[in-house]
């Protein structure tokens, strides 16, 4: 190899690998930065990357890409793993793997390398995902070849390189952030009878920190899109970093969580996704207003798996692009508003609207209003339950 592309993020791992490839394997490194939504600085990392001894420095501020065709796609679709993950490092590393290709093809290199632990995620979806791109492209993963047992061991190699970095985690946790979510793990949090420590949240509020007084808002979407808040129409990273900041100080938007990792292993995980929870729950209400009920129903079931395939690293997948149609098509009725309350930690729906909606007040209501024809209830519950009622008869003998 003569030359690698690595996917670098800055932190303490991504700045290791750089000086260890190139005493390793002795090629040229190219470190690839992709913005979707931390708070880095792109000139700090760059001045990082050269002091580590990269020969070249690739920036890329993807955050309109993330949303537009990775975070807006899953929740039309409403996928949520395990019933609580909203994929927010999963979605991010397609995207990031793909840049990492196309910056590998720019450049000429013949591999690309990067930074995630040989039980972790985040290697399948980066290797998946280049493998789906471009599979003549050489993968290397230090942090599955290298002799560095701990975060303190690291610490020490770059020192012993006249290097020094501040540890994102604070030495305790290991953090990833983009602007639809962070996922927190390590330290204390890794026995799961430990309740989160106050310095394990990142933009959530703890709910006992909360404001004391209820916060109500509205959302608006058009055709499963979100486009406003409260009326005030917005670009879709706008609206999510507002989100973010409005319901993560009403403590809304924190899950803790054991996952099912996809080598095979469990692990406790704590994610912050304040405009993901509050956008999932306002979206599923516009759904049961204006869904078919068997559309619903097999939109969720629908969902789950593609939830899954993007866990696991397969966005480029023919399934994963297949479910994505499906919703999209049903996500044509989604345009309506939603009032929703947020208040220490919990977000209430209050009220929804839509002209596509399918509740008729005169068919629910049980007022003087009602056009709901009761006599054919008799006959619909004769033949809804006929099969019930002959397979009884025969058990009976």
């Amino acid at each position: 190899m003569k030359k690698i592309v690595l996917a670098y993020s800055g932190g303490l791992d991504t700045s290791c690998i750089i000086p260890w490839l190139k005493e390793n394997y002795d090629a040229q490194v190219v470190a690839f930065c992709a913005l979707l939504g931390e708070s880095e600085d792109p000139g700090v990392l760059k001045e990082r990357a050269a002091n580590a001894g990269a020969d070249e420095f690739y920036f890329e501020d993807l955050r309109e890409e993330f949303v537009k065709d990775y975070v807006l796609p899953s929740l039309r679709v409403g996928a949520v793993y395990e019933d609580s993950y909203l994929l927010a490092t999963a979605l991010a590393r397609p995207l990031i793997a793909k840049g990492l290709v196309q910056t590998a093809h720019e450049v000429g290199a013949d591999a690309v390398a990067h930074g995630c632990t040989g039980k972790g995620n985040d290697q399948v979806r980066f290797e998946v995902t280049a493998a789906a791109l471009d599979s003549s492209l050489k993968m290397v993963a230090p942090l599955r070849e290298w002799e560095f047992k701990s975060r303190e061991q690291e610490l020490e190699y770059l020192k012993s390189k006249g290097l020094e970095i501040e540890d994102k985690g604070g030495g305790k946790y290991s953090i990833d952030r983009n602007l639809w979510g962070v996922s927190i793990e390590c330290g204390e949090l890794e026995d799961p009878w430990n309740e989160p420590p106050r310095d394990s949240y990142v933009i959530v509020k703890p709910a006992e920190e909360a404001p004391d007084k209820p916060l109500d808002i509205m959302i608006s979407f058009q055709e499963g899109k979100p486009v406003a808040i409260d009326g005030k129409k917005m670009e879709e990273v706008e609206l999510i970093d507002e989100l973010n900041a409005i319901a993560g100080e009403c403590g809304v938007g924190r899950t803790d969580m054991v996952e099912n990792r996809v080598v095979g292993i469990k692990s406790r995980e704590i994610y912050e996704a304040p405009a993901g929870e509050v956008l999932h729950k306002s979206l599923r209400a516009l759904e049961a207003l204006n869904l078919e009920k068997e559309l619903v129903l097999n939109k969720r079931k629908l969902s789950l798996e593609y939830a899954r395939l993007v866990y696991e690293g397969k966005w480029f997948s023919p399934l994963r692009e297949a479910i994505q149609n499906f919703c999209d098509s049903s996500a044509k009725r989604l345009s309506g508003d939603v009032k929703l309350r947020l208040y220490k930690g919990n977000a209430t729906v209050r009220g929804r609207r839509s002209e596509h909606s399918m509740y008729r007040e005169e068919l629910a209501t049980y007022t003087d209003r009602d056009e709901f024809s009761h006599e054919s209830a008799r006959g619909f519950i004769e033949l809804w339950g006929l099969p019930l009622k002959v397979w009884g008869a025969k058990e009976k003998g």
